[in-house]
C-alpha cells in the first residue's frame, strides 16, 4: 500500500519563495498548479505491473524531496510560452532518473536515512533497492523515447555523466589528479549534469529561444555544484529535524567533503590541522570496526567551526554567483528573477 507524500514536499513551498508581490503571486500559482500535475504524472508513471514493483518504486518519491529539477524545467519553459504537455512529460522523466539515482546512492554508500525516512535497502534490500532505481531509469527512459531524438541524446548523455560521476567518486582520484578539482568535477558530474538537463527541457519543450539553451545549462550545472557544496556545510550542522541526518553523518562515514579535503590541504603546513586530521581518520576507522560512532563529536563540532567550513560555504555561494552570471543572455523579467531567488535559496539553506 502506497503511503502518502510528505507534505514538506516543495510542490507548495518553492513557487512561493521564488516570486513576491501580488502579480508575482499569481505566477506562483500558476506553477504550483504546473507542479502538482508533474507530480500526479509521477504517481500515475510510477504504477507498474506488479504490484510487488510498485511499492519500492514510489517509496523515495512519496518520501518527498524539493522538486527543484521540475521547478526549473517549468521556470526556464516560461522563457517560451510556457508549461505545456511535453514540458511538463520532461520534468517527470528528469525528476524520476534523480530519484532512480537516490536508490543506487543509497546502496553503495550504504545509507540508513534519505529524506527523513528509512534507506530503500534497509526496508527491502540491495538487490531490491537497485533494481526499484533501474525501474524508474526505465520508465524515465520510456519517457523520453517518444520527445524526439535531441531529447533522448541529452538523456543519454547526461545517465552517462551520472555514471561517470559515481565512478569517479567510487574509485577517487588517481595518482595526476589533483584532490579538489576533481571532487568539483564529480559534483558535476552526479548532480549539476541533471538539473542542467532539466533546465534545458524546459527550453526545448516550451518554444524557448534556442540561443538561452546553453545558458540555462550553464546555470543548472553551477547550482547543483553549489547545492552539493551546501550539503557538504549541512552534513556538519546539529540541526537534525531539518537535515534528517545526524551532524557529521558523512564525515563519519569517510565521505571526502570538501571541508574535508581543505582540511588535508591545510594540514599540509599546520601542525594543529594535521592533530585534527588524524583524529578524524583515526575515529573513522574505528567507527568502521564497529565502535560507537559518536567517538567523533568532537572532532564534527571541531570542523563545523573550522575555517575550512566557511570556505566552503564561501566556494557554494561563488558557484552560485557564477550560475546567475550565466543568464546575462537572458531578458530581464519574472523568470529571470525567480532564477536568481533559486540560486540565493540554494546557498541559504539549512536543510
Amino acid at each position: 500500500m502506497s503511503r502518502p507524500i510528505a507534505e514538506d514536499t516543495a510542490t507548495q513551498a518553492l513557487p512561493m519563495r521564488l516570486f513576491r508581490g501580488a502579480q508575482d503571486r499569481r505566477h506562483a500559482k500558476r506553477l504550483q498548479d504546473q507542479l502538482e500535475l508533474i507530480e500526479a504524472g509521477l504517481m500515475e508513471n510510477l504504477e507498474f505491473a506488479s504490484s510487488v514493483a510498485d511499492a519500492p518504486a514510489r517509496y523515495l518519491m512519496e518520501a518527498g524531496g524539493k522538486r527543484i529539477r521540475p521547478m526549473l524545467t517549468l521556470l526556464t519553459s516560461e522563457l517560451g510560452e510556457g508549461p505545456n504537455e511535453m514540458v511538463r512529460r520532461a520534468a517527470q522523466a528528469v525528476e524520476m532518473t534523480h530519484l532512480a539515482s537516490l536508490y543506487h546512492d543509497d546502496v553503495m554508500d550504504d545509507a540508513k536515512l534519505r529524506r527523513g525516512v528509512p534507506a530503500a535497502q534497509t526496508v527491502w534490500s540491495n538487490s531490491v533497492a537497485i533494481l526499484a532505481g533501474d525501474l524508474l531509469f526505465a520508465r524515465a527512459s520510456s519517457l523520453v523515447s517518444g520527445m524526439g531524438e535531441e531529447a533522448i541524446m541529452l538523456q543519454a548523455r547526461t545517465f552517462e555523466r551520472l555514471c561517470l560521476g559515481q565512478l569517479h567518486e567510487t574509485v577517487g582520484p588517481q595518482p595526476d589528479d589533483e584532490p579538489i578539482p576533481h571532487y568539483l568535477q564529480v559534483l558535476a558530474d552526479k548532480t549539476g549534469a541533471l538539473i542542467a538537463t532539466a533546465a534545458r527541457m524546459g527550453v526545448m519543450f516550451g518554444g524557448a529561444p534556442t540561443t538561452y539553451a546553453d545558458a540555462v545549462m550553464e546555470y543548472g550545472e553551477r547550482i547543483g555544484v553549489a547545492f552539493q557544496l551546501i550539503d557538504d556545510v549541512i552534513d556538519l550542522s546539529p540541526k537534525a529535524d531539518q537535515t534528517g541526518k545526524r551532524a557529521g553523518t558523512d564525515l563519519r562515514a569517510g565521505v571526502a567533503t570538501l571541508p574535508l579535503l581543505l582540511l588535508r590541504q591545510s594540514a599540509e603546513g599546520n601542525s594543529a590541522d594535521a592533530a585534527l586530521l588524524e583524529r578524524i581518520e583515526d575515529g573513522v576507522a574505528r567507527i568502521a570496526s564497529g565502535e560507537d560512532p559518536a567517538l567523533l563529536d568532537p572532532e564534527v563540532e571541531a570542523l563545523r567551526a573550522h575555517e575550512v567550513t566557511r570556505e566552503t560555504e564561501a566556494t557554494a555561494r561563488r558557484w552560485a554567483t557564477n550560475a546567475v552570471a550565466a543568464l546575462d543572455v537572458l531578458p530581464k523579467s519574472q523568470v529571470h528573477r525567480a532564477l536568481e531567488r533559486m540560486a540565493d535559496s540554494i546557498v541559504n539553506r539549512e536543510g
